[in-house]
C-alpha cells in the first residue's frame, strides 16, 4: 500500500485538506470554516489561531480513512497578499490582514511615488490589500507593533510555523513573495525601494526558500510528517490541473483567470497580476474579489440556499428578462472595475421576478470572469476549478461567454490537491498529475446572452467613477 500525502489549502473562509495516495487519487478530504472579521468598514482579518483549528478540525475528520497508512509529507497552500506578524518563535501578534482589506488605501501613494524604474520593475497593479502597504499602514498606525514583531509571514507560513514550532519560521516562497508588492518581478527578488516605501526594518521580511522544501516535521494524530514550505494558491490550483498553456479559471470566494508562462517584463501599474509559480517560471493572472463572495450576498438578499440560487437561475431565461448584475460589492482591484466601482442589479421592472434577479447575478459574475479574461488573451479551451464551477449553469454560461469548450476540474480543492503534489516532491514519492474531467461544456451562440454582454460592459463602463 502506497505512501500518502496530504496538502491543506488556507482559504479564506475555510480550510481544506486532502489526502492523495501514490496514484494521485484523492482518497480523502475534509473542510473546516472560520469567520473573516471586519471590526471597521474595508477591513478584512482573521485570527491565525483559527487556521490551525480548522486544520486539527479536518485532519480529525481525515483520519480514519487515512489510518495505518504512512504519511509522507504535509504541503500547505495559503490565500495570497495576507500579513501577518509573528514574533521570533512564529507566534502571531495580531491579526492577519487579509487580501480583501481596504485600511491601507491611502498608503498606495508611496508606491505611486517610487522612482519610474522601481515601480515599474513591481510589473503589478498597485492594490490596498497587498502585504506591502498594510504594513506600511500598520508601521504608521501600529508602530509599537511593527517593533514587536521579528518577521511578516504569509497565511500558509503561519500556520506552518503553528505546526512546526522547532524550525525557522520566517521563511516563504517564491510564489507568495512575488505578490507581496515588495518583489522586484524583473529581477525575482526583494525590492529594496518598495521596502523602503513600507517603512519597515528589511530584517522583517521572510527568507524566501523553494516551494517543495522540507523545513522540519509536524507531530501530528496521523504521525511525525515532514512538512514542506508550501506556495501559494492560484500557482499550485494550476500545478494541481497540469495546465502548462491556455487559461484555467479558479472560482471560489474571488475569481482568478490565469495563464501560465508570463515572461517578467517591466509594467508600472498593469492591469493584470505577473507572479512567480512553485517552481522557477511565471504566470498572468486576472483576478477578482467578487466572484462567490457576490452569490453568497445574494443568497442573502434574496433568501435563498446556493443549490436554489443556481436552480432558480437555470429556471429563468438568457438575459434575465433584461436585468443586469454588476457584482463589484467590495470594489476591485482594476482592470475589469476599480477600488470604488460597487455592484448593483440594474433593468429592473414591476414584473421582474426573484428568479431573474438569480439569472442576473450568476450571469453578472460570469460576464465579470469574461471581462478578465478578455484582459489576458489567449485561445483554445478552459480549465475551470473551484466550488463556483460545480453549478453547469455556470460551467455552460462561462463557455458561452468565452465562446470555447470549458472543462471542470472536479476537486473539492485544486489548492489543496497541488499543495499535497508539492509534499511529494519534497518527499522524493513520485505522484503523478492527475486533472481529469468530464465532458468539456461546449459553447454554444445565444444571442440573447450576448445582448446582456453589451449592457453589462455599458453600464460597467457608464458606472466607472471618473
Amino acid at each position: 500500500m502506497s505512501d500518502l500525502l496530504l496538502g491543506a489549502d488556507v482559504g479564506t473562509s475555510g480550510l481544506k485538506l486532502v489526502a492523495l495516495d501514490g496514484a494521485g487519487a484523492v482518497v480523502a478530504e475534509a473542510e473546516a470554516g472560520y469567520a473573516v472579521d471586519s471590526p471597521h468598514p474595508g477591513w478584512a482579518q482573521t485570527e491565525p489561531a483559527a487556521w490551525r483549528v480548522a486544520f486539527d478540525d479536518a485532519l480529525v475528520r481525515i483520519t480514519p480513512a487515512v489510518a495505518g497508512r504512512r504519511v509522507a509529507g504535509l504541503g500547505l497552500s495559503g490565500q495570497m497578499h495576507g500579513t501577518v506578524l509573528v514574533d521570533a518563535a512564529g507566534a502571531p501578534l495580531a491579526p492577519a490582514v487579509l487580501w480583501p482589506d481596504g485600511r491601507a488605501a491611502a498608503e498606495v501613494a508611496r508606491w505611486r511615488a517610487l522612482p519610474d524604474g522601481a515601480r515599474a520593475a513591481l510589473a503589478n497593479p498597485l492594490v490596498p490589500g497587498m502585504t506591502g502597504p498594510v504594513l506600511a499602514w500598520l508601521a504608521a498606525h501600529r508602530p509599537e507593533l511593527v517593533a514587536r514583531a521579528a518577521a511578516v509571514l504569509l497565511p500558509k507560513d503561519a500556520l506552518r510555523a503553528a505546526l512546526v514550532p522547532g524550525a525557522d519560521p520566517r521563511v516563504t516562497d517564491r510564489s507568495d513573495a512575488s505578490a507581496t508588492l515588495l518583489w522586484d518581478v524583473v529581477a525575482d527578488g526583494w525590492s529594496t525601494p518598495a521596502v523602503g516605501a513600507a517603512g519597515v526594518d528589511p530584517g522583517l521580511l521572510p527568507t524566501v526558500r523553494p516551494s517543495a522544501e522540507v523545513v522540519g516535521t509536524a507531530a501530528l494524530p496521523v504521525g511525525e510528517v515532514p512538512v514542506v514550505v508550501g506556495g501559494a494558491d492560484t500557482p499550485l490550483a494550476l500545478l494541481a490541473a497540469g495546465t502548462r498553456t491556455g487559461r484555467q479559471v479558479n472560482l471560489g470566494t474571488g475569481a482568478q483567470v490565469l495563464r501560465p508562462g508570463w515572461t517578467p517584463v517591466p509594467a508600472d501599474d498593469p492591469p493584470v497580476h505577473g507572479y512567480a509559480d512553485v517552481g522557477d517560471g511565471w504566470y498572468a493572472m486576472a483576478a477578482l474579489q467578487n466572484g462567490g463572495l457576490a452569490w453568497s450576498w445574494v443568497c442573502g438578499v434574496l433568501g435563498l440556499t446556493p443549490e436554489e440560487l443556481f436552480g432558480a437561475a437555470v429556471s429563468a431565461p438568457p438575459g434575465a428578462g433584461g436585468v443586469v448584475f454588476r457584482p463589484f460589492l467590495t470594489g476591485e482591484r482594476g482592470g475589469v472595475a476599480g477600488p470604488a466601482d460597487r455592484g448593483a442589479w440594474t433593468g429592473l421592472s414591476a414584473g421582474t421576478t426573484r428568479a431573474e434577479l438569480a439569472r442576473a447575478a450568476v450571469e453578472g459574475v460570469v460576464l465579470a470572469v469574461g471581462a478578465a479574461a478578455d484582459l489576458l488573451g489567449g485561445d483554445g479551451s478552459v480549465v475551470l476549478t473551484g466550488g463556483g464551477g460545480r453549478p453547469a449553469v455556470v460551467r455552460q454560461l462561462l463557455a458561452d461567454v468565452l465562446a470555447v469548450p470549458v472543462r471542470y476540474l472536479p476537486l473539492r480543492s485544486a489548492s489543496a490537491v497541488g499543495a499535497a503534489l508539492l509534499a511529494a516532491r519534497g518527499a522524493g514519492v513520485p505522484v503523478p498529475v492527475r486533472p481529469g474531467a468530464g465532458e468539456p461544456a461546449e459553447p454554444r451562440a445565444v444571442p440573447e446572452l450576448a445582448a446582456v454582454r453589451e449592457r453589462w460592459r455599458a453600464e460597467r463602463a457608464a458606472s466607472r467613477p471618473r
